[in-house]
């Protein structure tokens, strides 16, 4: 049997949670240096499995991995990846890595950053949601595909209540979890239909692939499965639960939430809905791309009216996922391959975001527009790695947002382009906010009260800025290196769609 490098990166995080809670809980160097030792495991082996699958020219599922778990009822453990998939798990290890870094902190008694209260119990839990989300990116059966997803849904609630922003955690962590677990049932009720139609007594998805269901079935059933994912990827109109709880959390979950866990939402959606109901995706493609149509102007303009930086960066997310969802809803090859290397771009520019977020926090204890100001003399590596995200966001060349809105919009405007004229009104709007917030906070003259009170960013913040702007920038100059990876994972789907 090959090396089973995907369970590998699949359990490292939960082993690493349960060692970490082995750990007395006054160790908290020892507990910070297991959770940076697995972090970085991960993202080794899913940057090797990576480049392996680009400089193999690999196509369809690969690295693929079979277990038993409960024969009888169909069920396996069965990893692979493909060229959608393969730069996801990337993803999911590089905000891991990041994430575990931003949060390291110091402990200062008048100047702590990071999670000073309770690390150990915070890393456990954060890791128990890294090993679901990189589940259910691997996954190649549908039945565990839905378990991992509850893993991965399950540990926000409790990382925000407990270590969330105490004015609305509570709320956030309630309305956000509802949101989730109403969705995935209802999702889950779509893949029990499936499973009984297609007959196989197999939730193995590459068999489904083939089931060829009845045109009404899917017609009828796609719906319920792609709404029912597309909830957690922040679809209008049911994206309410995602600002609160991007906000309420702490900055690595946010990172998490945003960064990762938003792709989720799509990636299933895709997977389970489009590639197996194809059908049923042609037949209602047309509402996908008036919600996201919406989701993309609507979150443009509510994030340039915000005067919390942290909700301005809830809305843009729930913008920018607008428009992997509009890519998906084209059905074409440009806006698929749009849509798939705007969840990679996003979740990285979005991780950036939050960290830079979080550090001028931590310093200035507000998140206020208008009682920030002169950042960039004070913290000029947190005001360029700002900087360089809001490049990416409003879709500069030269970075990596350009490269995947580029082609959603290409794909858009051959579908139906005057929801591609409407949508672009987003970029004004993005360019209109992004540049009035760097120019708020990071430039002029620094408020009084911050006069002294804000601490220079660790290493470790600094590492965590270089290696997210890194990405961005190089996929921008050199969109070789992930463009011809997600095309073979787009043909799949294509073919799946009968040509579509």
């Amino acid at each position: 049997m090959n090396f089973p490098v995907l369970s590998i990166i699949v359990f490292t995080p939960m082993v690493a949670a349960v060692l970490i809670l082995c750990l007395p809980k006054e160790r908290r160097n020892e507990t910070r240096t297991v959770a940076l030792t697995a972090a970085v495991f991960d993202l080794i082996l899913s940057g090797w499995v990576y480049s392996q699958y680009l400089a193999n020219g690999m196509t369809g599922y690969r690295f693929v991995e079979e277990y038993d778990w409960l024969p009888a009822l169909g069920m396996r453990l069965i990893f692979g990846v493909d060229g959608i998939s393969a730069p996801l798990v990337l993803l999911t290890g590089i905000v891991m890595f990041t994430g575990v870094l931003i949060s390291w902190g110091i402990d200062d008694a008048h100047a702590p950053t990071g999670i000073q209260d309770r690390p150990r119990e915070f890393f456990a839990f954060l890791f128990i949601l890294a090993s679901g989300v990189f589940g259910v990116f691997a996954s190649l059966d549908l039945f565990m595909l839905f378990f991992f997803y509850e893993i991965a849904v399950f540990p926000m609630y409790i990382l925000i209540v407990i270590w969330g922003w105490i004015k609305t955690r509570e709320y956030a962590a309630m309305k956000l979890t509802l949101y989730l677990f109403v969705g995935s049932v209802i999702s889950l009720i779509g893949a029990l239909a499936m499973y009984y139609q297609a007959g196989f007594d197999s939730f193995d998805m590459r068999l489904l692939e083939q089931a060829n269901f009845p045109v009404g079935f899917q017609v009828a059933w796609f719906l319920p499965v792609f709404f029912g994912f597309a909830v957690l990827g922040g679809i209008w109109p049911f994206h309410n639960w995602s600002p609160d709880g991007h906000v309420a959390a702490p900055t690595a979950v946010s990172m998490f939430h945003a960064g990762v866990l938003m792709k989720l939402g799509a990636f299933a959606a895709l997977r389970v809905g489009i590639m197996l109901l194809p059908e049923g995706a042609k037949y209602w493609s047309w509402l996908i791309m008036l919600c996201a149509g919406v989701a993309v102007v609507y979150g443009a303009y509510i994030a340039f009216v915000q005067t919390d930086l942290k909700y301005m960066v809830g809305f843009s997310s729930v913008s920018h996922m607008g428009l992997v969802m509009l890519g998906l809803s084209t059905l074409n090859y440009n806006g698929l391959l749009g849509a798939s290397l705007q969840m990679f771009s996003h979740g990285i520019m979005t991780a950036l975001f939050f960290a830079v977020v979080g550090m001028l926090y931590d310093r200035a204890h507000t998140r206020e527009i208008s009682e920030l100001g002169g950042m960039g003399k004070l913290l000029p590596f947190a005001s360029i790695g700002f900087i360089i995200g809001g490049l990416v966001s409003m879709g500069m060349p030269g970075f990596s947002g350009f490269v995947a809105e580029f082609p959603i919009f290409m794909g858009v405007w051959k579908a139906q382009w005057l929801v591609a004229v409407i949508a672009s009104i987003s970029i004004v709007i993005t360019a209109a906010y992004i540049l009035r917030i760097v120019r708020a906070v990071f430039f002029g003259d620094v408020p009084e009260k911050l006069h002294g009170h804000i601490s220079p960013l660790t290493a470790l913040d600094k590492i965590a800025i270089v290696t997210l702007c890194a990405l961005m920038i190089g996929i921008g100059l050199f969109p070789s290196i992930m463009v011809p990876m997600v095309s073979t994972g787009v043909e799949n789907i294509l073919h799946l769609l009968g040509g579509a």
